[in-house]
């Protein structure tokens, strides 16, 4: 799409929830719809309308990735959440990955595509593919990333340190896995793709080496993020980069300026108004309202929600760069606070109108 689609939607106000699994919990057998593309793609469609935004943003299930390569790796399913590589793999596994690209995904993943081919078919509505970032993939992969990335901060290379050969390794794959699932996403019909790094953050990325020279950031997220920016550009799919972990302003520079996304989405953690100052003007930030809190009623009663979205969007305003409001991350649903999330997702939505 060109870049004032995304503009004009911001100058019109434009406010949403990535809210698709608060609809999925409204069906019958949610995890029978999870796997059934007919049922799954009205469901994002359903969602896209009843917040009234032409953006049909799908679930954000970051766990398909690591499980479409685990199952390569003949991992068995019921293992791949709890699965990380203790040694580094077979440098071997990677081209082998390359020529497995065609094999087919699993039927819970081709849900997910047949969802966005279905909202292709829908008037007025933008399909939307959803991945997991390769850093943050590589993170899910590993038990403890955080040293060995921080042992590649200070110089420490593959070929002197396991644990380094170990993240190094297993960003590749990630890397590949994800390309192999824009790649089918793009194939169902995406004309934009949320890429989900919240592991490049201040926990997994040290400050002070980034302010070093490190080099971390660039070689461990922008760099792979590059690639898949690549891909996405030459199909003419716009990239909406959402991180709402903990973040330098620094960090929100060099993903505005080194990705480019047409929609740079953050966690609440961000002052938007501020972030603003370092987002070139025609990047629409995206958020950033604490949604990851409405489930409690004493740490975010309903008039904190409408205090925080009336403060967002005078503030926005009076810095006058481009904004859709919206929740940090995904809505999801808690069966035991379904009524209180929804109340404050519906004043989110109402606040000063």
């Amino acid at each position: 799409m060109d870049q004032r689609f995304y503009l004009d939607l911001a100058e019109a106000g434009l406010r949403m929830p990535v809210g698709a699994d608060l609809l999925l919990q409204e069906q019958e057998d949610p995890e029978a719809v999870l796997l059934d593309a007919g049922r799954l793609g009205p469901v994002v469609a359903a969602a896209a309308r009843r917040y009234n935004t032409p953006l049909a943003f799908p679930l954000m299930d970051l766990r398909l990735e690591k499980a479409d390569l685990l199952a390569f790796c003949g991992i068995p399913e019921d293992l791949v959440d709890s699965f990380h590589f203790a040694e580094p793999p077979s440098s071997e596994l990677i081209p082998a990955l390359r020529l497995a690209d065609a094999r087919p995904f699993s039927t819970r993943i081709q849900a997910n595509q047949g969802a966005v081919r279905f909202i292709a078919d829908c008037p007025g509505l933008l399909p939307v593919g959803m991945l997991i970032g390769p850093f943050s993939l590589m993170t899910k992969l590993v038990a403890d990333p955080i040293a060995p990335v921080a042992m590649a901060g200070n110089g420490v290379t593959a070929e002197e340190d396991d644990g380094v050969r170990l993240v190094e390794r297993c960003l590749q794959l990630a890397l590949l896995t994800v390309l192999r699932s824009a790649r089918a996403q793009i194939a169902a019909g995406a004309k934009a793709m949320i890429v989900c790094e919240p592991a490049a953050n201040t926990v997994y990325l040290s400050p002070r080496q980034l302010r070093g020279g490190s080099g971390l950031l660039e070689r461990f997220v922008l760099e792979p993020n590059r690639q898949l920016r690549a891909l996405l550009a030459a199909h003419g799919v716009d990239l909406i980069f959402h991180n709402c972990g903990t973040l330098t302003s620094d960090m929100v520079r060099q993903f505005a300026a080194e990705l480019k996304p047409s929609i740079l989405s953050l966690g609440s953690s961000r002052k938007l108004w501020e972030d603003a100052a370092v987002v070139r003007q025609e990047i629409v930030l995206f958020g950033n309202l604490p949604t990851k809190m409405f489930y409690s009623d004493s740490v975010m009663p309903v008039e904190e929600v409408t205090r925080l979205t009336l403060e967002l969007k005078a503030k926005m305003a009076e810095c006058g760069h481009p904004h859709i409001l919206g929740s940090e991350c995904d809505v999801l649903h808690v069966p035991e606070a379904a009524a209180t999330i929804r109340a404050k997702v519906d004043a989110m939505l109402r606040a000063g109108t």
